[in-house]
């Protein structure tokens, strides 16, 4: 029997968890700690709703780029030796999951005190909003800019992201507030902007964790097709059959597969065959067991309680 396991990057070009940016994040969290302290306070002086929403999801960001530092400095350091073979790796998939947690606790939590503020006709002043919405506006352009290329390959890093993104549509809202009280003095565009908000972001929170959750059950990821893949490895010459096919995602940009052959062909050339195959489907990290005709009943035994 024969087994081959290549290491490569992946068709994509992702980088594993030892490759990716750390000083992006750093800066990033840097900036928006500086101006989640700025919003909090303006937004609790003025009786802001959608100022303390908006800052509310600025802390969301500074827990996600600090969680997602954590995350990618595990991947990069942590030890693989003895039990954790693996590594570190699901260490962004957890922290993506938290991040979607405290999105949506922060959604409920606007929409929660949005209700407790009708018919109490409160009054926020929209030069404030303006001013606070455009230097958060711009703190929101610059640590997108920062994460948005090293989002493609780490779900840590595009949780943080998300964040991030989600706050400058706030900011935008905020400002959309400000203009409509100096202009109408209508008291409940501090609250129609807050509620705006917290129904962007929840559903996109959702999205994240459905991600990172697919993960965690290792579903076969979405953009491989596993039946294509089998019928590919099953074509190949001196290939009789093609069992126990496990497709799955370990962390963001490394997709892993195992699969058992049987063959009639020599074992070295249906393992080369079958490794290209899996490389041409992104599936570098894979583990490929020949087995003899007449051999693989094994495979197939399940366990009985």
């Amino acid at each position: 029997m024969g087994h081959t396991h290549s290491h490569g990057p992946g068709a994509s070009g992702e980088a594993d968890g030892t490759e990716r940016r750390l000083w992006p994040m750093v800066a990033g969290a840097v900036i928006i700690s500086v101006f989640f302290v700025v919003e909090l306070t303006v937004g609790i002086s003025v009786n802001s709703l959608a100022l303390i929403a908006d800052a509310g999801h600025m802390l969301t960001d500074v827990v996600a780029m600090l969680m997602g530092l954590g995350a990618l400095l595990l991947s990069r350091h942590g030890s693989s030796d003895g039990v954790k073979t693996f590594g570190w790796h699901r260490a962004e998939v957890f922290t993506a999951v938290a991040n979607a947690i405290l999105l949506i606790g922060v959604a409920v939590f606007v929409l929660y005190e949005a209700i407790e503020r009708i018919g109490t006709d409160p009054h926020v002043p929209g030069l404030t909003l303006v001013v606070v919405a455009l230097v958060g506006l711009a703190a929101n352009i610059v640590v997108m800019l920062l994460l948005r290329s090293d989002s493609k390959g780490s779900i840590a890093v595009r949780g943080a992201y998300m964040e991030v993104l989600a706050d400058a549509v706030g900011s935008v809202g905020v400002l959309i507030a400000g203009i409509v009280t100096m202009t109408t003095s209508w008291p409940y565009a501090d609250l129609v902007v807050a509620v705006l908000i917290a129904l962007w972001v929840a559903p996109r929170a959702v999205r994240l964790a459905l991600d990172a959750l697919r993960i965690l059950a290792q579903q076969a990821p979405q953009h491989v097709d596993v039946d294509k893949v089998r019928a590919d490895l099953t074509e190949l010459a001196g290939v009789t059959e093609v069992h126990d096919l496990h497709i799955w995602t370990l962390t963001t940009g490394m997709d892993v597969a195992t699969v058992h052959v049987t063959a009639t062909a020599d074992n070295a050339q249906v393992l080369g065959a079958a490794r290209r195959v899996l490389d041409s489907h992104g599936l570098t990290h894979a583990t490929i067991q020949v087995d003899p005709v007449g051999t693989q009943a094994d495979c197939h035994k399940k366990i009985t309680w």
